[in-house]
């Protein structure tokens, strides 16, 4: 059986750690050659070495205007095409002031959209002028939040950041629509609590585990992993979905349907 991702090269925007780490390694395994940008240059190396030659990165922060042009010209050059972007870079605002409503800051406000909003519209820009540029069809993928759609308020009350991944539900699904005569299909994962860096704070809080165990039942209601992402990523960036487009896909271990049970405050 052939590799799923064989003869294509993807840009993965915040490709160097977490989620984006796990979705290169997928995504080359399957075939693929892959331009990834990111910021954290010691995890670069690494990929680096374990991936060469079917890889590039990019040191570069997502927020700025030029990254992701930057990153789709190197991988025309190097590997003679785009056919698929997945933006995952995005992260927690709570360092900027993010919060519920009363206590978010104007800086919390302006740099968590400017993180996980703005970063995506420029990387979708770059690419759909890429695709009409040539007239060639195409694959973009964003990475959402669950908490764009099911909010967590006990524990998970960020509320410029849930309006952020809300707010990539519309624009993933308004660019599908207008896009798709252009045969460019824009997807949207939207994950429940994975294990990354970002979640650390989650992770090292037992009563929100405990919570977890309840939100998220699915396999023994766990936390989820990078790696419980990839399958979905390869499906989507594949021609396995070439009529598939303007979806949003929950992998979030039961999240959205379960109620999950609060048995102890915050720590």
């Amino acid at each position: 059986m052939a590799n799923r991702l064989e003869g294509k090269s993807v840009v993965i925007i915040g490709g160097t750690g977490g989620i984006g780490a796990s979705a290169v390694r997928a995504c080359i395994r399957e075939g693929a050659c892959v331009v990834a940008v990111g910021l954290n240059s010691e995890s670069a190396d690494a990929l680096c070495a374990e991936l060469s030659p079917k890889l590039r990165i990019i040191i570069a922060d997502a927020t700025a205007p030029e990254t992701a042009p930057e990153a789709i010209c190197l991988c025309q050059k190097t590997f003679g095409r785009v056919h698929g972007l997945y933006h995952v870079a995005g992260g927690s605002g709570r360092r900027f002031g993010d919060g519920p409503l009363h206590e978010l800051t104007d800086a919390g406000w302006s740099q968590t959209l400017n993180l996980n909003l703005t970063s995506v519209f420029l990387s979708n820009r770059a690419i759909i002028r890429y695709y009409l540029d040539l007239g060639i069809d195409g694959a973009v993928l964003n990475c959402g939040s669950i908490l764009g759609s099911s909010p967590s308020p006990h524990f998970f009350a960020t509320h410029a950041y849930a309006t952020a991944k809300s707010a990539l539900i519309g624009l993933t699904t308004a660019a599908a629509a207008h896009y798709a005569p252009y045969n460019i299909r824009f997807n949207l994962l939207a994950p429940g609590l994975i294990a990354t860096p970002m979640s650390q704070r989650a992770q090292d809080n037992k009563a929100i585990q405990s919570f977890i165990h309840s939100k998220q039942p699915l396999d023994g209601g766990r936390i989820g992993l990078p790696t419980d992402l990839d399958n979905a990523v390869l499906w989507l960036l594949s021609d396995e979905s070439l009529f598939v487009t303007g979806q949003v896909i929950a992998i979030d271990g039961g999240w959205s349907v379960s109620e999950g049970q609060i048995t102890k405050s915050p720590q």
